[in-house]
């Protein structure tokens, strides 16, 4: 990831000495007198870190903490000041900055204070990755389905965007399994989700695994030909790829469903799908 850094101090010799060594140790730095110079800046362009003087007029340094950690929580904080005892170390952390650093700064302690919260930030987001994310095949996993559902259909209600979903299941995966091995059935397993996220929309729709030979499928501002043609391409793709067919239930979201009647019209529909005939072709995909 490439680091930019917006530095915050009234007093513009420091911050034209400290963005100069930042940008010494490789950060890409752009400077700012005022906490609402910062917001603006934030407004209109990408940082990774906000280094900001404490005491400032108008809009302190905590305050300006604090509106960062609401309005953009991916960007990290770090406070600098010449007055260290008139901020409490906890009352900072508490604000929502990473670290603290006395005036007048140093370049040694500088670098040691970036390094430390870039390690954090990404041991953060890492764990945060791990805790959404289903371990054999890497599309989300079950619970992270859930809480995306909620929000979505939160979202769509609000601003009355459409949302579908679809529920699939592999069918005879278990007859799969006993005749070539279940390290060849986790193989299968991750190949399938290969074809879901190749074949949803890059950076709109999201791919699951529901649990077992399950996967859902949720279809952001997608119409009932858009849900009925991307799980067409998905099926296909399953069939191609991997040798077998899948059984699909699929739901349009309307104002006033619940999460439970929403998966559950796309969980019943499923269950009608996997109780029809289908032609079976399970042999091994290499």
């Amino acid at each position: 990831m490439s680091e930019s850094v917006l530095v915050v101090d009234d007093d513009k010799s420091v911050r034209t000495v400290v963005a100069e060594m930042l940008g010494h140790l490789d950060f890409k730095a752009q400077s700012v007198g005022s906490g609402q110079e910062a917001l603006a800046e934030l407004s209109e362009n990408r940082y990774t870190f906000v280094l900001t003087d404490m005491k400032m007029p108008e809009m302190d340094g905590l305050q300006l903490i604090r509106r960062v950690r609401k309005d953009y929580p991916d960007v990290c904080s770090i406070a600098m000041t010449g007055y260290s005892n008139e901020y409490k170390y906890m009352d900072v952390l508490n604000a929502g900055t990473t670290d603290f650093i006395n005036k007048p700064i140093n370049a040694d302690e500088l670098e040691a204070k970036f390094k430390r919260a870039i390690a954090e930030r990404d041991l953060r987001k890492e764990l945060e990755r791990l805790s959404v994310t289903d371990s054999l095949t890497g599309l989300y996993n079950h619970r992270h389905f859930f809480n995306r559902v909620r929000e979505e259909m939160t979202r769509s209600e609000r601003q009355k965007l459409r949302l579908g979903m679809i529920l699939l299941d592999l069918d005879d995966f278990k007859g799969y399994n006993d005749e070539h091995g279940h390290l060849a059935g986790d193989a299968l397993l991750r190949k399938v989700a290969s074809v879901i996220n190749y074949r949803i929309r890059e950076g709109v729709d999201s791919g699951y695994r529901y649990g077992g030979d399950e996967f859902a499928i949720l279809l952001i501002d997608a119409d009932n030909d858009t849900v009925q043609t991307i799980g067409d391409r998905v099926g296909k793709g399953i069939k191609e790829e991997c040798g077998l067919t899948a059984s699909m239930g699929d739901v349009n979201f309307s104002p006033g469903m619940t999460v439970d009647t929403f998966v559950g019209i796309a969980d019943e529909k499923l269950y009608q799908a996997k109780e029809q005939p289908k032609h079976k072709n399970n042999s091994p995909v290499t």
